[in-house]
């Protein structure tokens, strides 16, 4: 079960061509096995399958309006006009799902934490 619709995910970006439709039908079932995966996901929680929805559809946006645009995520850009030379960098050049910080923070995953080891006291010390 898919956490967005394409409908859902044409309302928070553009309309698709029945091309892309087909793929952002699998994508969002792609993008919500992998979110299921990292959260417990409550049924009942209303506030949570709107989050889940959100993220889910920002994942698939993600990934198809890199593979449409030679700008979009683009994170470094350096042109010069002569010799005519032009480097560019993107965030995600192959196109995987990633989750941004703060859709970790929305859904409760990935939040930083402290811990402690406590020491050896009776390991024996050196030998006489």
């Amino acid at each position: 079960m898919a956490f967005a619709t394409v409908a859902q995910l044409e309302s928070r970006w553009r309309d698709l061509t029945t091309d892309e439709e087909a793929q952002a039908e699998v994508l969002l079932e792609d993008a919500s096995a992998m979110l299921a995966a990292l959260v417990e996901v409550d049924e009942s929680d209303e506030e949570q399958a709107a989050l889940l929805c959100v993220v889910c559809c920002n994942m698939v946006h993600r990934v198809m309006a890199q593979s449409e645009s030679n700008a979009y995520g683009v994170s470094q850009a350096t042109m010069t006009a002569g010799p005519y030379t032009q480097n560019v960098s993107y965030s995600n050049p192959s196109g995987d799902f990633f989750l941004t910080g703060f859709e970790k923070r929305l859904l409760g995953i990935g939040a930083p934490y402290i811990g402690s080891i406590p020491a050896a006291t009776n390991w024996g010390g050196p030998r006489d």
